[in-house]
Parts: C-alpha cells; structure tokens; sequence
C-alpha cells in the first residue's frame, strides 16, 4: 500500500511531524515517542537576488518545496499519513507576503528578512527630527513612570532586518497592495500563516505569538499589534492576522493534499522552536543557534526584559495562559560565510574546517570582518579579510572565518551578562555551526562556560515538533521531554581567554576600520 493513504483499518497515531523552514533549507523530520527521528527529508531553499540587496522567496516553489518534505520524509519513514497525531511548523522569522484576501494571489515574492531594500527609508527614518521627538517623549514617560515597555521606544531605532521598514516600503511601492490595503481585501502574513492559510486552503488565517513578537510590529507588553509604529509607517492595521497560542489546535490540512486531514498542532518562530527543543524552560536557560546567523536566547520566565541597544525582548511562546519571554542578541552571517568560503573553494568540505583552523596556530595576523556588526546597525559593511600577507594561506583565512564567530560570541555573551539581570544556567548550542568543534571549543575558552551540544542539531523542528505533540496529547508534559535529550558532546574551558587577548583585540581593532564602507 503507498505510504501516506490510509489504510482499511484505524491506524494508530504514533508520530509526530516537524518541519522547519529555514533560510537556506526546508527540513521535515518523523518523530516516535522517543523523539527519534524515523524519516527525513531536506530541500534547499533557492533565494531570489532581482536587484542588489535584494532577497526574496517564491512562494509556490516553497509551499510546492514544503508539500515534498512532508510526503518524502513519511515515506522514508515507511509510515502512513493517518498515524500522524500532528504537525508542528517552524519558520525563519521576519519573511513575509501579502495577498489578496479573495482571490489569494500574492502581491509580490516572499520578502526575506536579509533583505537591504529598505536601507534607505531606515537611513532616513534614524536620522528624522520625529524620531529624536519619540526618543524624548518615551524617556520622559520612562523616567516619570519607571515602566519597562517605555524604555525601548525611548531609544527606537530602524534596521534592515525589521518587518515593519520593508512593509512600510511594500505600501509605498506597490500600488496594487495599496489599493487592496484601503479596502480591507490586503492580507499581511509571515511564512507560517502563509502556509496555514494554503494547508487550510483559505480557511484559517492567523499567526502565533512568537512570530508575531519577531516581526518588531507586535508590542510584547501589550500582547498586540502596534498601533502607533502602524500609524507612524503608515501601515494599514487591517492587514494583520489574528494571534493564537503557539500550541495550538490550528486545524487541520484539506484531505486533498496528503490524502487525509492533518492536525495543525503548532506553528513557532524557528529561533524560539530551537529554545524549545533544547528543553530551555527554565529563566536562565541560554539556547546559542549557529547556522545561517546566530542567535543567543535567554529565557527570561514572567519577565519581559526592555533593553537598549543590541538586545531585544521576545515572545518564546504562549501555551494558555503561561507566556515566557526571551531576551535575544543576534549575529548575521556566520553560516553565510562558511558557505561563500565554500564556493569560493577556500575548502571542500564543511566539516574539515575544524581540522584546517587546528592545523595552524593562529590567523597569523588576519582578521575576517562580517558582513554585518553585530548591532546590526550598518547596512552598507562589506565582509572583508584585513591583515593579508605573502605567506597567508587558506589555513589562516578559514581559521580568521571561524574565530570571528567565537569572538562574535564573546562580544554578544558580555553584553547579555551586563544588562540580563538573571544568573546564566545551562548553555545547550545548535545549528549546523554547533558541529564545527573549533568554534565551540573557543566559544566555551571565551565566555569560560561549558556548552552542551545535542545528538540532534536540527533543534527548530524538534521544537515545532515537541509543541505539537504536547498540544495532541502524544507527550504528557515537558518532564517527559527533558528526559528525551540526548547530549552528543559538552565542551569546557581548555584555555584561559587571556590567551586569546592579542588576537581578539587585532579583531575588535580591525571591526573599528570596516564601518560604513
């Protein structure tokens, strides 16, 4: 009988789905019980460049890329569809699309959120009187009330990796959005709703509260889309979806797709499923995901943190009524220079850029500068080596990548330990950068922290996959799923971060000069 039809007598729901949709791969993964994983399937996700800076999605490709994961990786696993119990999704967040609400055809190409379009109206918006007018009104009410969710409109700054700036574009550039938009016919959604409304064809059409929080529209204080930064961009704020809890029952997916109904029992923002999956429960849990960018989260419980500057308060998730907020910092392109070195043959292989960095004993001298710092705050910085010389080989370029991961981290790591208020417990790390063991072992010298890393790197779909089986009831609570980790390998301090200091500081020298290039 092929897999994925039903069979003539009532299959037992005995897995569990998660998918995550990721920037460069879309991933479905089969669960059992014992959160093994029983089939897999992976596609590469084929980014759109029209003009430079800018990076898009086609939407059919993806969705049409999303439907064949699911279906290869049931069959893999040899499984039918109708022992499915549920489907958790997990996405990149800050990706978006509209579309007419009638005939659901997109108004433009899935807007990625490494796109640079925007670059201008954020020069423009940062610069603004009106913004220095803001900035004193929220201190001003900051100081007379000692209320948390004034202090970041206080210091609101604009970055290209905001949804709000590139939506803002959208309603100034095209016109067919606009006039949609006027009458209530434009709808506004990130990956996950886009996939909901098209697995549901049309008949639900919501996000949750964690994709919802990623996009900088939605106010976490409030627990509501921003009026105010709506009005201020000119954003219409019909265009939004309803927001549900994260475990949730979404419904189910038309029986034509898979050939039978699929419970949708969660969707999560990708960053927050990680947190998930790593059993990060606790306030001071640290989750650090390395893959196309990276991302420390710290659960900071009940607490939602207001911070200037670098770090941002989140929505980890919503499960009833139990909300826990995140705080996070976030470092662009460290798996997107590991796959340049790749094409630009640096090396062959991923995973021998471990053993090349080791193989020398320093970068002798040259300094690899990330496309973005990790403020994030300059659109315009290229990635750049500095510090080449006649006797620099691909040793010392590969090992210069990697160490400006590690002291990416350790910048990061300091500025949470600042301005978190909360003791650091366990730091569990994931993501396909948490495989290289150089980088980890210099992440765990610099911060002199030990750092757990999973047998499974693919933490998002565990994550999405973990909350839908506790919203459909095929894991009882998350004192079972604690006891499905599984650790592959702790690394601890080796070397005193002392010995890192001339290297380092060559590096934070070398970020000084890259600015605004």
């Amino acid at each position: 009988m092929p897999c994925g039809q039903p069979d003539s007598g009532a299959a037992p729901a005995r897995y569990v789905l998660g998918v995550d949709v990721g920037s460069t791969v879309v991933k479905c993964h089969v669960y059992d019980r014992a959160a093994a994983v029983r089939g897999s399937s992976y596609r590469k996700v084929e980014s759109l460049y029209p003009h430079p800076g800018w990076v898009e999605l086609d939407p059919e490709v993806l969705w049409s890329q999303f439907i064949g994961v699911i279906k290869e990786a049931v069959q893999a696993a040899g499984v039918h569809m109708r022992q499915i119990a549920g489907l958790g999704i997990s996405t990149q967040r800050g990706t978006f699309i509209t579309w007419h609400k009638r005939t659901g055809k997109p108004f433009h190409n899935f807007i990625s959120w490494q796109d640079l379009r925007s670059a201008e109206l954020v020069n423009s918006w940062n610069k603004s009187l009106l913004l220095k007018v803001i900035h004193v009104i929220f201190t001003v009410l900051h100081f007379l009330t000692g209320n948390d969710r004034y202090l970041a409109p206080s210091s609101l700054t604009f970055s290209t990796h905001q949804t709000s700036m590139k939506l803002s574009w959208v309603f100034k550039n095209i016109r067919e959005a606009e006039e949609s938009a006027k009458k209530n016919y434009c709808c506004f959604g990130t990956v996950d709703t886009w996939l909901l409304y098209k697995l549901t064809k049309g008949s639900v059409y919501a996000t949750d509260y964690s994709n919802a929080s990623s996009t900088g529209i939605f106010e976490p204080f409030t627990k509501c889309w921003n009026p105010a930064l709506s009005n201020l961009l000119s954003i219409p704020m019909s265009i939004y979806p309803p927001v549900k809890d994260t475990s949730f029952s979404f419904g189910s997916t038309d029986s034509e797709i898979f050939g039978v109904p699929i419970p949708i029992m969660a969707v999560v923002a990708d960053q927050q499923s990680a947190m998930f999956g790593e059993c990060c429960f606790h306030p001071g849990d640290v989750k650090l995901t390395m893959g196309t960018g990276g991302f420390w989260n710290v659960n900071t419980g009940e607490h939602l943190f207001a911070s200037r500057g670098s770090l941002y308060p989140l929505i980890g998730w919503k499960i009833g009524e139990e909300v826990v907020y995140l705080t996070e910092g976030s470092i662009a392109d460290i798996g997107t220079a590991i796959k340049w070195a790749l094409d630009m043959e640096l090396f062959t292989n991923v995973d021998g850029t471990a053993e090349m960095a080791q193989s020398v004993a320093d970068s002798q001298g040259v300094c690899f500068i990330p496309g973005l710092q990790v403020s994030g705050d300059d659109p315009y910085l290229c990635a750049s080596f500095m510090g080449l010389k006649p006797s620099t080989n691909r040793n010392h370029l590969v090992r210069a990548i990697l160490e400006s991961v590690a002291f990416r981290n350790k910048v990061l790591y300091d500025i949470i330990v600042k301005k978190v208020h909360i003791p650091l417990r366990t730091i569990r790390a994931d993501g396909g950068v948490s495989n290289n063991s150089f980088v980890m072992q210099m992440t765990s010298d610099l911060i002199n922290k030990k750092i757990e890393k999973p047998a499974n790197a693919d933490m998002s779909s565990l994550g999405a996959a973990f909350l839908a089986g506790l919203a459909s009831g095929f894991w009882t609570d998350r004192k079972q799923l604690k006891k499905l980790r599984r650790i592959e390998a702790v690394f601890e301090p080796q070397k005193d971060s002392e010995e890192y200091r001339p290297a380092m500081d060559a590096w934070l020298q070398a970020m000084k000069h890259s600015p605004h290039w």
